[in-house]
């Protein structure tokens, strides 16, 4: 990932244009006030969000066991029309 650094104003300016080449040509955009840093833009990995999803649906599972939401094997296969 390559890393530039750009000031406020031209990141007001060119918000649009910048988000997409941080997507398209995977580029991490250090945003600066003066000589602050004051945030970054970067592409957000695929991967990462296939990740934050499962971690959600693990969790929901969790929470569905506790309430006794829950199958019995026989339902499964019933429900999967096997056996």
């Amino acid at each position: 990932m390559t890393t530039k650094i750009i000031g406020i104003k031209d990141f007001r300016q060119n918000i649009t244009n910048i988000w997409r080449e941080a997507r398209d040509k995977n580029i991490r955009y250090i945003v600066m006030y003066h000589t602050t840093p004051i945030f970054e833009v970067n592409p957000i990995d695929e991967e990462e969000m296939i990740l934050d999803n499962l971690v959600g649906d693990i969790k929901e599972a969790r929470s569905q066991v506790k309430k006794g939401e829950t199958y019995s094997e026989t339902e499964v296969y019933k429900k999967l029309g096997i056996k």
